[in-house]
């Protein structure tokens, strides 16, 4: 199957703003603290609360992070470099696949953590979901990106992969 420029135009667009999503995600919580409008100094951030907060099949591995404060402190570093890391591979088109499977594995994690299999409000969402949130929603639309080789279409994957020598055929017989 050959995509029209338009299919790839929207693929490569649906790339660029996840990663977007992603990096600034990841830019903000290592910008904290900050100063707030009125001149106050923001608290850093921290997944703690997050962590605390877990309900999921995996909330006893969450609460036990969140307990120990060498490797909450650890979560604290890695988790925003890693999210702006995925974004930037994402947004860039470059090691595309491995941005992929980072931002599914994030978006798994947080999927998990709270899994909204009660349909009733939860704290902090800005809607009501059964099953499906927008985590769910992301993970598929990352899926997506991945197997439809947005690296290849357009993106320094592009120019990574035009740069490699041409792989011999190998007939079975």
């Amino acid at each position: 199957m050959r995509l029209t420029g338009f299919q790839q135009f929207c693929l490569v667009a649906l790339r660029t703003v996840v990663g977007w999503h992603f990096a600034y995600e990841g830019f903000y919580k290592l910008m904290l603290p900050g100063w707030s409008r009125s001149g106050e100094k923001l608290a850093a951030w921290t997944a703690a609360g997050y962590l605390k907060g877990a309900t999921g099949p995996l909330a006893p591995l969450f609460h036990g992070l969140a307990g120990n404060p060498g490797l909450a402190h650890a979560i604290d570093i890695a988790v925003p470099l890693g999210l702006l890391l995925v974004g930037l591979s994402l947004m860039l088109g470059l090691l595309t696949d491995i941005g992929c499977v980072g931002a599914m594995l994030f978006l798994a994690m947080f999927y998990l953590s709270q899994p909204p299999f009660t349909g009733m409000p939860q704290a902090g969402a800005e809607g009501t979901y059964l099953i499906v949130n927008k985590n769910l929603i992301e993970l598929l639309a990352v899926l997506a990106i991945m197997a439809f080789r947005t690296g290849a279409i357009a993106g320094l994957d592009q120019l990574r992969l035009a740069r490699r020598p041409a792989q011999p055929v190998v007939a079975n017989g």
